[in-house]
Order: C-alpha cells, then sequence, then structure tokens
C-alpha cells in the first residue's frame, strides 16, 4: 500500500530498499511520491548521505548483506553467526 504521505529520513530507506527490486517507479509511488521520480531520487539520496549509505542509484540498496549503519558515534552492525 503507498503512503499517504511523502516518507523521508529513515522511513524513506527503508521503503525504498524493501520495494527496490519492482523499480523506481514501483518505489517511488509506494513511498508517497507518485510520479515525482526526481523529488523521490533527490529526498533518498539525501536520506542515504544523512545515514551514511552510499547511493547513486536505486539498486545500490538491494544487497544481501546486512548493513553497518554508524548513528550519533555509535555504530549499529549485525554480529556475525560464528561470533555468537
Amino acid at each position: 500500500m503507498a503512503s499517504p504521505t511523502r516518507l523521508t529520513g529513515l522511513d524513506l530507506v527503508d521503503c525504498a530498499r524493501a520495494n527496490a527490486k519492482q523499480g523506481i517507479e514501483t518505489a517511488a509511488n509506494l513511498c508517497g511520491y507518485g510520479s515525482d521520480l526526481e523529488g523521490f531520487r533527490s529526498q533518498l539520496k539525501q536520506a542515504c548521505e544523512h545515514m551514511r549509505i552510499e547511493f547513486h542509484e536505486l539498486g545500490d540498496l538491494i544487497k544481501d548483506q546486512p548493513v553497518a549503519l554508524s548513528l550519533d558515534g555509535v555504530t549499529v552492525e549485525p554480529v556475525p553467526p560464528e561470533e555468537l
């Protein structure tokens, strides 16, 4: 279901990542940007930069491996199974 408002920040990145395999048109629509692909791309790039996620195109968000995030000096990353 499409968001009734334009998502921003972490919500936008999460929505875009979840829908990236369906293409930019679908992702933009489901994230609340309708057919405004340039607005979607611009806000997504800004959100990714803020989260220190390298972003050049929507496909950059499709990854099989978990991503480590650094927020306010705290690094959050998954623990490899062999370390559990």
